[in-house]
């Protein structure tokens, strides 16, 4: 996550933290959410991490 290091040094390790844990969060629960509609464990993973990416680039 290169974006984190480029806020970990131009602002300080605060706004780094946030970010990485609402990565993080967003992850968890899409995973959640996926596996509670009964999606195999690596279809969840691979579902969740592409719709946190999904999201996060939804700006560009």
């Amino acid at each position: 996550m290169p974006i984190l290091h480029v806020v970990y040094f131009v602002c300080n390790p605060l706004p780094a933290a946030v970010l990485g844990g609402l990565f993080t969060l967003s992850l968890i629960v899409g995973f959640g959410l996926r596996r509670r509609a009964k999606h195999s464990v690596r279809c969840s993973v691979y579902g969740a991490l592409g719709g946190v990416f999904d999201k996060s680039m939804a700006g560009f």
